[in-house]
């Protein structure tokens, strides 16, 4: 079956690179999906603190996103080569 595939011209690198951005992609979502469970159940426990909360909040899910973000441009890199 590999030996098919390498025969029809599939290039592995970039099904690997495809593969290695939706696990970065699925990662992230699920990173900033806890953190919004966790900063809400923290919020209903102490509502006083929900402006503290809500910035470290939103702090954490940029750097995710900003670590995913790196992670598909780099899958894409070596999609592209």
């Amino acid at each position: 079956m590999i030996l098919e595939a390498v025969a029809a011209g599939v290039n592995f690198a970039q099904v690997g690179a495809a593969i290695g951005a939706a696990i970065a992609v699925i990662g992230a979502a699920w990173g900033i999906g806890m953190i919004g469970k966790s900063a809400t159940e923290s919020i209903a426990r102490q509502p006083s603190a929900a402006g503290n909360i809500r910035t470290s909040m939103i702090l954490t899910a940029a750097f995710i996103e900003g670590v995913a973000l790196f992670a598909i441009v780099v899958c894409l890199l070596i999609a592209l080569k």
